[in-house]
């Protein structure tokens, strides 16, 4: 049997190397070391992860090495700066300042000799305004929360209102998107998931009241990055009219969920966002919301639209009083909300079957 890969570190500088090899054997994970681009190039493809020293991104760059992924900029305050400048040259993936970035280094090596289980990402969307997306969302991660995963809520829509206040947490302190602007695809992820509101396994990114009026592309890359490798589950509430923001968390998710009442001109509403958003998802369900003041069946509602039911929400006053009083969908786990969502979640984590095509 051939010996496993093992990642590379490129540096010459000593005291980075001593602080990689002791993050390495945190991680329990075994390294190889190449001083610079020439003795690297041989191992440079096949490696399973690279971290090159910041003393080593200008002969990187000479040496043009081939791209690849899981490229890891690295270094200490001092040396870092012109790295920050050809970060993009080199195609870094990441770039990792210690000793502030060292628990992520260590996930990083951890990771690769003991992968944790792949995060699943859902997305929702109203088939019209006020259709009931936030709602579902909000209660698809308390109720994943409440299973054991660990979630990240992505409030997407600016125009939604807020997720914030369909928890109740508009008063819990943390970072919002507009902070995450200049992120630019590059951020520790346990630092991030750490700065963003939360409470027990539930972690919330939103807008301010006076948010900007979309979400930057490269936040919503770094908030994804840093959920990938940091939540079990990410739901993402999306805007009807998909930005670019919108498409890139509709291309990682597993699943979106189209919520469309239960009227004649919300499902004419939805066939033009249902057409839309199949380009960027390959499995798209619908939520049928009642009442149905024309008697439509829900059945004929998902099959007019050409894609599976994947449930229905009958009325519910509950939840609505219950968010004015602050109290999150889906909190008490009771209700019909409660059980189409630990059933959505049982079907995205893979623990239950999925509802029959319409």
């Amino acid at each position: 049997m051939p010996a496993p890969r093992r990642p590379l570190i490129v540096t010459a500088d000593q005291d980075l190397l001593d602080d990689l090899l002791r993050l390495a054997a945190a991680g329990g994970c075994e390294v190889e070391v190449a001083p610079d681009p020439a003795t690297a190039r041989a191992r440079w493809t096949g490696a399973p992860m690279v971290l090159v020293g910041a003393d080593q991104v200008a002969a990187c760059l000479r040496a043009r090495l081939p791209r690849r992924s899981r490229l890891i900029l690295v270094g200490h305050p001092e040396t870092m700066q012109p790295a920050f400048q050809v970060a993009d040259l080199i195609g870094a993936d990441n770039l990792a300042v210690l000793p502030e970035a060292d628990p992520w280094v260590v996930d990083q090596f951890a990771g690769l000799t003991a992968p944790l289980a792949p995060s699943r990402t859902l997305a929702v969307i109203g088939g019209r305004g006020g259709a009931g997306a936030s709602i579902l969302a909000t209660g698809l991660a308390t109720t994943a929360v409440r299973a054991g995963h660990r979630t990240l809520l992505v409030d997407a829509d600016p125009l939604g209102g807020g997720l914030d206040l369909v928890l109740g947490w508009e008063q819990v302190g943390g970072m919002r998107w507009s902070a995450l602007a200049g992120a630019d695809g590059r951020v520790d992820p346990p630092t991030l998931l750490g700065a963003l509101p939360h409470r027990g396994d539930l972690v919330l990114l939103s807008f301010d009241r006076d948010e900007l009026p979309g979400v930057p592309v490269e936040a919503m890359a770094a908030a994804l990055d840093a959920a990938r490798r940091g939540r079990d589950v990410i739901v993402a509430d999306l805007p009807r009219q998909l930005d670019d923001a919108a498409v890139l968390a509709l291309q990682a998710a597993e699943r979106a969920l189209l919520v469309v009442p239960a009227e004649l001109r919300a499902t004419a509403s939805a066939a033009r966002i249902a057409a839309t958003v199949s380009v960027h998802c390959d499995d798209v369900a619908v939520v049928v919301r009642g009442p149905a003041p024309g008697r439509l069946k829900a059945r004929d509602i998902a099959r007019a639209l050409g894609l599976p039911l994947a449930g229905t929400l009958r009325p519910e006053p509950g939840v609505c009083q219950g968010i004015e009083r602050g109290t999150a969908p889906t909190a008490d786990g009771k209700g019909p909300l409660a059980d189409l969502c630990r059933r959505l979640v049982g079907e995205l984590m893979g623990t239950g079957p999925k509802a029959a095509a319409a």
